[in-house]
C-alpha cells in the first residue's frame, strides 16, 4: 500500500471511530457512518463502499434516472457481502424495486416520508432548524452543511456550533454532513453520527 492510499485509510478508520463514539453517546442503533455517492466528487462508488466497516449506510445519488438504477444495483450486491445498508435518494419507486433498505428525500420532499416508512428506512436532507422541526415522520435527518463544503463552493457554512446547537434541539436523529473530516469531527457533538463523501473515498 503506498503511503498516500494509507494515510488515506487511516483517515477513513479515524472518521468511522468519530461516527461510533457519537452514535454510542446518542444512545443511537442506527447506522453510525453514512456514505452519499456523488456524481462528481466520488468516481468510485463501489471501492468507497467496500472500504466501510460493517453496518455502514449507503445513500445512492444520481442525476440520471438510468445512472441511479445501474448503481444501486451494482452496491446492492456490495451491501449485501459486506453487511451494509443501501439507500437511494429521492427515487422511492427503485428503492422497492431494489429491494433497498431505505430512501433518502430531499428537504422538499420531507413531507412524504409519512407515507414511505411504513415500508422503508426514511432519511431526509436538512438545513435549517425549520426543517428539522418539521421532521417527525423521518427516522433520522442529514444536516448540512456543518463545515464548508467542496459540494457546495462559496456557500455558508452552519458552523459546528450552530449546528451542534440544533442537533441538540432536533426531535429525531440527526446526521453531520458537509466538510467532516478525521480532524475536525472530534468537534461534533449531539449527533447520532457522520454522513461524507470525499472523506470516504475508496
Amino acid at each position: 500500500m503506498s503511503d498516500s492510499a494509507s494515510r488515506q485509510d487511516n483517515a477513513r478508520t479515524r472518521l468511522a471511530r468519530a461516527a461510533e463514539r457519537l452514535a454510542a453517546a446518542a444512545g443511537s442503533r442506527l447506522p453510525p457512518l453514512i456514505l452519499f455517492t456523488d456524481d462528481d466528487r466520488l468516481p468510485d462508488p463501489l471501492a468507497a463502499a467496500k472500504a466501510l466497516p460493517c453496518g455502514s449506510l449507503v445513500i445512492v445519488r444520481a442525476r440520471d434516472a438510468a445512472r441511479r438504477r445501474d448503481l444501486a444495483l451494482a452496491l446492492r450486491g456490495v451491501a449485501r457481502g459486506r453487511g451494509l445498508l443501501l439507500s437511494i435518494a429521492g427515487d422511492g419507486a427503485l428503492a422497492r424495486r431494489v429491494g433497498a433498505d431505505g430512501v433518502h428525500l430531499p428537504e422538499t420532499e420531507i413531507g412524504t416520508a409519512a407515507g414511505l416508512r411504513r415500508r422503508l428506512f426514511v432519511t431526509a436532507s436538512a438545513h435549517s432548524l425549520a426543517t428539522l422541526r418539521r421532521a417527525a415522520f423521518v427516522d433520522a435527518v442529514i444536516l448540512s452543511a456543518v463545515f464548508p463544503t467542496a459540494s457546495h463552493p462559496g456557500r455558508a457554512a452552519l458552523g459546528v456550533c450552530r449546528a451542534n446547537l440544533m442537533a441538540r434541539l432536533a426531535q429525531r436523529p440527526v446526521y453531520a454532513l458537509g466538510g467532516i473530516t478525521a480532524e475536525n469531527a472530534g468537534r461534533l457533538h449531539g449527533f447520532c453520527g457522520i454522513a461524507a463523501i470525499g472523506a470516504l473515498k475508496g
